[in-house]
C-alpha cells in the first residue's frame, strides 16, 4: 500500500525546472511538489484546471519517490498573480512604502476604497534590502506564505475567492514588493490591476 498524506494546500506554479508539476504549500508553510500529468478520468481534468492561488483539499500518494494526486478538490478559487520588474507602480503603493520607511517598519499596509468610498482591497508593501532576502521570489515560490494576508481578510469579514497580486517595481528606485489583495474576484479593482500590469486572468475550467 502506497503512503498517502491528506490536507488543505495552496497551489503555486513550481519554481523547479523539473518538468510538469505543481507546488502545494500547507498551512504550516511546508512544500510538496506533485506531478501534474499522467492522470485518468475526472482527476486529470481537475489537475489540469488548477491555477496559482487555488486553495485545495488533496490526498497525495508517493509512487517511487514521486508525489502524485490520489484525490483533489478545489475549496476556493482565489487567484495569485506575480509580476516582476513592473515599469511603474501606482502612487498609493509608493506612499504606503514611504510611510513605512518614515515609521521604520519593514511591512506597511492600507485599505483602499472605490469611488463610492467602500473598501475594495488591502495593500501591503514589503521593504527589500540589497543583498538580503529576495522577498518577491520567496512569495512566488511559497517560501514566504501569503496565507496570513488571505486569512486576515477573511477574519475581517471578507469572503473569498479573492485576487492577490504580487508586484515588484523595476529600476533602482524604492526597493519594495507590493502585495495587493482585491476583495472581489473579477471586480473592477482586479481588472484594473490586470490591465495595468499585463497579467490577464487565466481561463478557469473548474469555475463557473
Amino acid at each position: 500500500m502506497r503512503p498517502t498524506t491528506s490536507g488543505v494546500y495552496r497551489a503555486f506554479e513550481s519554481p523547479r525546472d523539473r518538468g510538469d508539476e505543481w507546488l502545494l504549500v500547507d498551512g504550516e508553510g511546508d512544500p510538496t511538489y506533485v506531478a501534474a500529468s499522467g492522470y485518468g478520468d475526472s482527476l486529470a481534468a481537475t489537475v489540469a484546471g488548477l491555477r496559482p492561488g487555488y486553495r485545495v483539499a488533496a490526498t497525495i500518494e508517493w509512487q517511487d519517490d514521486e508525489a502524485r494526486f490520489a484525490d483533489l478538490a478545489v475549496e476556493s478559487p482565489t487567484l495569485f498573480a506575480f509580476v516582476d520588474g513592473t515599469p511603474d507602480i501606482f502612487e498609493a503603493a509608493r506612499e504606503t512604502f514611504r510611510a513605512g520607511v518614515r515609521e521604520n517598519v519593514g511591512v506597511n499596509s492600507r485599505v483602499t476604497r472605490d469611488t463610492d468610498g467602500d473598501p475594495n482591497g488591502v495593500l501591503y508593501t514589503f521593504a527589500e534590502q540589497s543583498g538580503a532576502r529576495d522577498v518577491f521570489a520567496e512569495m512566488r515560490d511559497g517560501r514566504t506564505p501569503l496565507e496570513p494576508l488571505v486569512e486576515k481578510a477573511i477574519e475581517g469579514g471578507r469572503d473569498p475567492p479573492f485576487e492577490v497580486f504580487v508586484l515588484r517595481p523595476a529600476g533602482d528606485g524604492d526597493p519594495f514588493v507590493v502585495v495587493y489583495l482585491a476583495f472581489e474576484k473579477g471586480g473592477l479593482l482586479a481588472d484594473t490591476v490586470r490591465d495595468e500590469y499585463g497579467c490577464p486572468r487565466p481561463d478557469e475550467p473548474l469555475v463557473g
